[in-house]
């Protein structure tokens, strides 16, 4: 983590341009903990003392613990594995059932009652974190509590389902470690004994092989190998045994690069990635015999630009094995891969085969024959003025396309010709792709009848979200469906694909139940202006006669991220059910119109995002939803920046705002924990042209003294390493210079994505909404 002083310094000379004082900045410095610690103080005081604060922080807290929602699953070697937290389990159980146990649990049928799934505890991380009990070959002797980030089990080979690799987060940052478990002696093994185990870093590791006897990994090791955003620049195969400096380096990032990593597909392929942007990938494909020889150190002849034996290094940089297979594609598109297939999702127009496919386009071609040379590429999904490809998935015969259709979602089924794969027998014809639309629209907020006011998108269709997941794609075409909508909770079954491309046997094995009252809450989308024309959709969620409630209005607008219809229990308990009215607003950055929407709210476009989120808050109040002091703006992250910019640069159309680990500083942001990553997306302050147009959009430099603003609460976690909690510090002590109301709460723990226990996000949820009810006129 990058910081702007020494930690522990007490200096008060402030970094940069002078806005705010240097020990801000020190993520766990003596005197910026204290100064963060005084204000959670104060917000406790205000707060915690009252009865309606802690009934509701309660109520959320209960919420994020039922014991019926639904438990999310992966099949792993033919058991299903779930992570789990609950009241008596705050930290969380790694588990598994099998398949019958987990169906029995199913909705009521005719002929039964559904009991409780039977499930086997792995991992107990309220037992690991007990004072004492954290085993020695964890290798980690810090004082934060591990926080779960995710599990591998080997499925292949003869310890299928006997052996994983587990990561734990240290109080729930980005970077954590990944150690080897052992499912049936359930115990870590330390690397004295074999067991393969990746430090605390920013990084992964995978399997490499189907017996498990290597692993692909990256990591920080060294000086060389992290990227000036604090990501990994290398990766390297570890075999069991190995030292990680004897282990062979698969790949090398350039030394202006992101990031570098590698993955393993479902058909055992090794695949190495750099990436120069987050908008940007170079791909290569790994065959089974390539790889760089061991060396002595850590890639020192890489490191030092001299070509190895067995390397070769790239016109940007990398060093990559010489018998590498770049995958030509455009370094700004998606690429995936089926078993025989190659899918291109294009971010800018590209030429091939003689044909120029415009910008949202996706492309099929046959991966073997693409790899030789061949360019003739069949278009799975052209986009249209009202629709965007949101992700594409394969099983083992198909392509499962997710579309965004003005912000709604609808699936569709890609068929490859000539399929005859012995799964499902004959697929679509030798000629062409087969397509078939699989329709869920009746799943959740049906179409009502009511009078429009003309600002409606599209009125009467149903608003959802749904999700098709492969259950087993190396070699099954069985699907995890899911959907859900504003008021409507989640709904998950199982289905399988025919040969052909048609769904059938879809079995409903959960419905999660409501968790709040939605009764008489209308669901409509709408459409606002923005100042160059564009049309912004956004979402309304409230009561019809809310004209008299307070507004919460919630966006992003950044990295090509889509605010999508879904079931908000939280939200729903704490703003809907308390008569507030939900606003998510579409704006350009995100992703709910495809590539060109993103672009354009990129870099010098900045200004368009702010701008449609004027729009919105100017609508509601045309349209009688809301007067500005009725509106509380939230954001999130790059939301947070948003919320931020309407708050300095607009005061006077909203009555609060909510920053949760925002970016605020854009001239100090590319030097503070994974800032430098996002150049592409809000600009590069050292560029003194950039910079100043970037200055007119960084909420720290847009706070003018003599100006009023509106109360602000600012949120923040000092384990965020993705955005510096100095982002948040910083705004609240500039604030409070000018004489503004501001409330400032820092966490511990949690790590970007919020609090480390259900406690911890229940409390911080409840204080985002309690201080939207008490700073918005109408909700006092």
């Amino acid at each position: 983590m990058s910081t702007l002083a020494p930690a522990g310094a007490a200096s008060d000379s402030p970094p940069g341009d002078g806005v705010a004082p240097a020990w801000l900045y020190e993520a766990g410095g003596t005197r910026a903990t204290a100064w963060a610690e005084a204000h959670n103080r104060q917000t406790r005081l205000e707060y915690s003392s009252s009865p309606d604060f802690v009934g509701l922080s309660a109520d959320l807290k209960s919420v994020l613990d039922c014991p019926d929602r639904i438990p999310a699953v992966a099949d792993r070697a033919g058991m299903l594995y779930n992570f789990w937290t609950d009241a008596d389990h705050p930290r969380g159980l790694w588990r598994r059932t099998s398949w019958d146990s987990y169906a029995a649990g199913a909705p009521s049928r005719a002929d039964r009652a559904p009991t409780p799934a039977q499930w086997e505890v792995l991992l107990d991380l309220d037992a690991l974190n007990a004072p004492g009990a954290r085993p020695p070959e964890i290798g980690y002797t810090g004082d934060a509590d591990l926080v779960w980030g995710g599990a591998q089990v080997l499925t292949t080979g003869p310890c299928a389902g006997r052996r994983a690799l587990v990561t734990l987060s240290p109080g729930g940052g980005d970077a954590s470690l990944t150690l080897e478990y052992d499912l049936e002696a359930r115990r870590f093994i330390a690397p004295a004994d074999g067991g393969f185990h990746r430090p605390a870093s920013k990084g992964t590791m995978t399997w490499g092989d189907d017996a498990g006897e290597s692993v692909i990994v990256s990591a920080d090791f060294g000086p060389g190998t992290v990227s000036r955003a604090g990501y990994p620049r290398q990766v390297r195969r570890l075999r069991r045994g190995q030292a990680p400096d004897q282990a062979e380096v698969l790949v090398t990032a350039g030394g202006d690069a992101v990031a570098a990593f590698a993955t393993r597909d479902p058909w055992g392929r090794t695949w190495l990635t750099t990436m120069p942007s987050f908008q940007q990938t170079r791909i290569w494909l790994l065959p089974d015999e390539a790889g760089c020889p061991a060396g002595t150190g850590p890639a020192r002849a890489a490191l030092d630009g001299r070509a190895r034996v067995g390397t070769v290094t790239t016109a940007d940089g990398d060093v990559v094995p010489a018998d590498a297979i770049r995958l030509e594609v455009p370094e700004d598109s998606l690429a995936g891969v089926g078993r025989d297939w190659l899918t291109i999702e294009l971010r800018s127009p590209w030429e091939a085969g003689g044909v120029t496919h415009p910008a949202g386009t996706l492309l099929g071609a046959g991966l073997a024959g693409f790899l030789d040379g061949h360019r003739k590429a069949e278009v799975l999904f052209a986009p249209s003025a009202s629709s965007t490809l949101l992700s594409a998935a394969w099983t083992a015969g198909h392509l499962v396309l997710t579309v965004l259709d003005d912000v709604a979602h609808r699936l569709e089924v890609c068929t490859p010709p000539g399929r005859g794969d012995g799964v499902s027998g004959t697929g679509a014809a030798a000629g062409g792709w087969g397509h078939h639309w699989i329709d869920l629209t009746g799943a959740a907020d049906l179409p009502t009848t009511h009078t429009t006011d003309g600002t409606e998108l599209r009125p009467g269709r149903a608003l959802l979200s749904v999700s098709a997941t492969p259950l087993r794609p190396a070699d099954t075409d069985y699907l995890w469906i899911s959907a859900s909508g504003w008021t409507t909770p989640s709904t998950l079954a199982v289905a399988r694909l025919t040969a052909s491309g048609e769904l059938t046997g879809m079995t409903v094995v959960r419905q999660a139940p409501a968790r709040f009252d939605a009764r008489g809450v209308r669901v409509s989308q709408h459409v606002a202006t923005s100042a160059d024309g564009t049309r912004v959709p956004y979402f309304q969620i409230g009561r019809p006669t809310a004209s008299s409630a307070p507004v919460l209005v919630h966006a992003y607008g950044a990295f090509g991220k889509s605010l999508t219809p879904g079931y908000e229990p939280v939200t729903g308990k704490a703003w809907l059910e308390r008569g507030g009215t939900y606003v998510v607003v579409n704006a350009r950055g995100g992703g709910e119109y495809g590539p060109g929407w993103h672009l354009a709210g990129t870099a010098a476009g900045r200004h368009r995002v702010v701008e449609d989120l004027v729009a919105v808050l100017d609508a509601l109040v045309e349209r009688g939803i809301a007067a500005p002091e009725d509106i509380c703006l939230y954001g999130s992250s790059a939301g947070g920046l948003l919320a931020g910019e309407v708050l300095t640069r607009h005061p006077e159309r909203i009555g609060a705002a909510v920053l949760e680990v925002p970016l605020t500083d854009l001239r100090r942001y590319t030097q503070l924990s994974a800032g430098a990553a996002w150049a592409a997306e809000f600009g590069d302050p050292d560029d003194p042209e950039q910079w100043a147009w970037m200055r007119e959009y960084s909420p720290l430099h847009l706070l003018r003294a003599g100006r009023r603003y509106p109360p602000v609460l600012l949120v923040t976690s000092a384990a965020d390493d993705r955005v510096h909690p100095a982002h948040a510090r910083a705004m609240a002590f500039r604030l409070e210079q000018l004489g503004q109301a501001v409330t400032y709460f820092e966490s511990a723990a949690g790590g970007h994505g919020g609090g480390a226990t259900p406690a911890q996000r229940a409390f911080v949820s409840a204080l985002v909404h309690a201080f939207a009810h008490r700073h918005t006129r109408r909700g006092r």
